[in-house]
């Protein structure tokens, strides 16, 4: 009976400690779910691939961030030839 009772305690501290969350931490999920769901609004709105699609989807992207406060992308780095 007391070999479960040790590992159960551990896993319920450990359940415990994962679920309390800090603020900032939680703060920082909302932002980077507000900025992936422009990320999704600026590709539905421009699906295609191309240099005048990316061009508008970058521009829709940039608009909505900063209309949502949110920090601005990154632009990706070329990838290196081969």
């Amino acid at each position: 009976m007391n070999r479960f009772g040790l590992p159960s305690a551990s896993l319920l501290l450990l359940l415990i400690g994962t679920a309390e969350a800090s603020q900032q931490g939680q703060t920082a999920v909302v932002y980077w779910k507000a900025a992936d769901k422009c990320a999704k609004q600026a590709q539905a709105a421009f699906p295609d691939y191309n240099a005048e699609s990316n061009a508008k989807r970058d521009a829709k992207l940039k608009e909505c961030l900063s209309a949502g406060n949110l920090a601005p992308r990154q632009p990706m780095s070329p990838m290196p030839a081969q």
